[in-house]
């Protein structure tokens, strides 16, 4: 297995594996303890089919599904993340996977299927380093506070849409907000992580509304300094693992009207916390 550093903050291309088959432990506990020291895996040329896809995210801990995207068909595990013309994605904010669970993912599994000739790249940010990068006193003052996630924050644009509150009813009420520390403790690594994002964030509490509002958008901006972040342009049968407990992502939509679909797999393992 090969290891080559993506960038300064984060990130490796691992090559001389091979994903479509089962792993041995040994492979596997390599993966993990890569996982921990590089935060995020690129790997290509591995046409992992839906049941290869589910197994190995399930090597990081016990399978969740998504309230609110299809599947593929037998495996509901497996998430069809599509943008085309007719439907673009409406996620273009930096973000950690699914914060409105009590319990969010520990690692995303996400292949590309359909990519796009020009665009469509995936940026990711280190929010160990973002917590690294934050003044004494600013760690001082977030330590202890606790922030609101919350579903319906991060859906609105699907929410306003015609029949989007009825079609996401079910959703909204299995998933009210909930609430996170603003810094964490690693489970692994024991490393602090920065653990707000703009899509499911809403509010910090015990801090008056306006006060909130500014620290908020100053940790979302400190959190994706380029010097935090890393780009992974996409091909056909590229497979990215990362551990969503440390790390922050956004998708670039700048490939329209061409389509791309991506297969996700999440695994919820240990909380965070």
């Amino acid at each position: 297995m090969q290891v080559r550093r993506m960038s300064g903050a984060l990130g490796a291309e691992v090559s001389g594996i091979d994903l479509t088959h089962e792993l041995s432990p040994e492979t596997a506990g390599a993966l993990r303890d890569l996982l921990n020291q590089h935060e995020v895996l690129f790997f290509r040329d591995q046409p992992v089919e839906a049941a290869r896809q589910r197994d190995l995210a399930s090597i990081f801990g016990p399978l969740q599904t998504h309230p609110a995207y299809g599947t593929i068909d037998g495996f509901p595990e497996v998430m069809i993340l599509e943008s085309t013309a007719e439907n673009p994605s409406k996620i273009e904010v930096w973000h950690s996977d699914m914060t409105f669970r009590q319990h969010p993912p520990s690692v995303t599994v996400l292949r590309g299927v359909i990519i796009p000739e020009v665009g469509g790249d995936t940026l990711f940010a280190s929010m160990t380093a973002a917590y690294e990068g934050l003044s004494a006193g600013m760690k001082r003052y977030l330590e202890g506070l606790v922030a609101v996630h919350d579903f319906a924050h991060g859906f609105k644009e699907s929410l306003a849409e015609p029949g989007g509150r009825e079609r996401l009813d079910d959703a909204l009420k299995k998933n009210p907000p909930v609430r996170h520390p603003v810094i964490q403790t690693h489970p692994e690594t024991g490393k602090r992580v920065l653990f707000v994002n703009a899509l499911f964030t809403t509010q910090i509490e015990g801090i008056p509304p306006l006060e909130s509002a500014e620290v908020l958008a100053f940790l979302y901006q400190h959190a994706v300094l380029p010097e935090f972040t890393c780009r992974f342009p996409w091909q056909k049968d590229s497979v990215v693992l990362w551990d969503n407990r440390s790390t922050q992502h956004k998708p670039v939509n700048d490939f329209l009207p061409a389509s791309r679909r991506l297969h996700r797999v999440v695994s919820e393992g240990d909380r965070p916390y």
